[in-house]
């Protein structure tokens, strides 16, 4: 039998959805306001998306924003699996410990992680530029990678693996045509997060960013305080978009991995 929900759950779901999701929908309907005022609205335009593209300052917190997106989520997707695969094996005392300190970058507060790799880059005389935001995004996305591969390491088992080894299968055989295809849903899923996550980033960014690196959101940040103009809202939308859209691609890249029925195929 069936257990009906109380209404008052409901009326508080769609009164949670609307307070998440208002704000939201506010930005992306005033990025078309053909007014440069927030709260006139006078018409409907592309106009502030077609400025955008001709807005040297925005192009290149664009391409900082890219770079350091493309080139840490590399890093952290191979780091955070190899770390994953590496833990597998070990005593869950020692597994337990080690997962800990994987899991602190997600647990401290950002301007923590911020003022302290802040303080580590001055200790070792590195300049602040796009390579220290490189450092402080790879610290925080190999613990989302980690956590993601570890969850569909877990559900995949090792029957396979044994079976491979007594069909004569080495160890570098074992990983590529049994463990890999197996986990690679989670990397992909984790790689999508790591970046969505980089891209994002203002806190550990504005810490560690020098003169000539701002990105995406720290330049929306610069505007903002000059006060909240169409093209910053046009900006987020894109932003808002591109992240939603990652995250649905990554959500579903992992739930079609776990639907999928486990079977090898080996060419040996």
């Amino acid at each position: 039998m069936k257990s009906k929900s109380h209404p008052l759950l409901g009326i508080h779901s769609l009164l949670l959805m609307v307070f998440i999701y208002v704000p939201i929908a506010f930005i992306v309907i005033y990025s078309f306001n053909s007014s440069r005022l927030a709260a006139d609205w006078s018409g409907f335009t592309f106009d502030w998306y077609i400025s955008l593209f001709d807005n040297r300052h925005v192009m290149e917190a664009l391409s900082n924003s890219m770079i350091v997106a493309v080139t840490s989520t590399i890093v952290s997707t191979v780091l955070g699996t190899i770390a994953a695969l590496s833990m597998r094996n070990l005593s869950r005392r020692m597994k337990s410990g080690m997962g800990g300190l994987l899991y602190l970058p997600i647990i401290i507060p950002d301007i923590i992680m911020g003022l302290s790799l802040l303080v580590l880059f001055n200790q070792m005389h590195i300049p602040l530029g796009k390579l220290t935001i490189i450092i402080a995004h790879i610290t925080f996305s190999v613990s989302y990678v980690h956590v993601v591969v570890t969850t569909r390491l877990a559900g995949m088992g090792q029957q396979l693996e044994e079976a491979a080894n007594d069909l004569g299968a080495g160890p570098w055989q074992t990983f590529r045509y049994v463990t890999l295809p197996q986990i690679l849903p989670g990397i992909i899923s984790g790689a999508l997060i790591a970046f969505t996550l980089s891209l994002d980033d203002f806190m550990v960014s504005f810490f560690v960013s020098g003169p000539s690196s701002t990105t995406l959101p720290i330049y929306i940040y610069g505007q903002v305080k000059r006060g909240i103009s169409p093209e910053i809202n046009a900006l987020c939308t894109i932003l808002i978009l591109v992240s939603v859209t990652l995250i649905f691609i990554a959500q579903f890249v992992l739930n079609r991995g776990k639907g999928q029925k486990k079977q090898s195929v080996l060419p040996f």
